[in-house]
């Protein structure tokens, strides 16, 4: 009996993810994953450190790190609350701990007009590698 339970709760799953990934469930018509949060920009103690990636963090570089979002992914970073926009790549992970959508380095926050908050309301939506666009 339990087997069964199972079995059904695992087809079950199946079916609302399948729902989920249907084009017409989604509520933007040109299929881009946006999320809405907070941002913070990284630290000067982070200067030179490893990223999940294996690089070096430089805050001059338009990198990010987020737990939502698969290293690599390009992103696109609004703040909401001057319009602001800056593309930057995931490149590292934060603590599980943190609650922020998106921690962005400090040339992105500079970009974005929130250095001196710390923190912003922020959008942030997957995009295409825009290298792969200038080749």
């Amino acid at each position: 009996m339990k087997r069964l339970f199972f079995i059904f709760v695992a087809l079950l799953g199946l079916c609302t993810l399948a729902v989920a990934q249907h084009p017409s469930t989604k509520k933007n018509t040109k299929h881009t994953i946006a999320l809405e949060g907070t941002a913070s920009y990284y630290a000067d103690k982070f200067q030179g450190r490893r990223m999940a990636n294996g690089t070096k963090y430089d805050w001059r570089k338009y990198t990010a790190a987020a737990n939502k979002i698969p290293l690599g992914t390009w992103v696109r970073v609004r703040n909401l609350s001057n319009k602001k926009t800056v593309i930057v790549q995931i490149t590292d992970r934060m603590s599980r701990k943190n609650k922020r959508l998106i921690d962005v380095s400090k040339a992105s926050a500079m970009k974005l007009g929130f250095v001196k908050k710390g923190l912003a309301k922020v959008r942030v939506e997957i995009i295409d590698n825009p290298e792969k666009k200038s080749k």
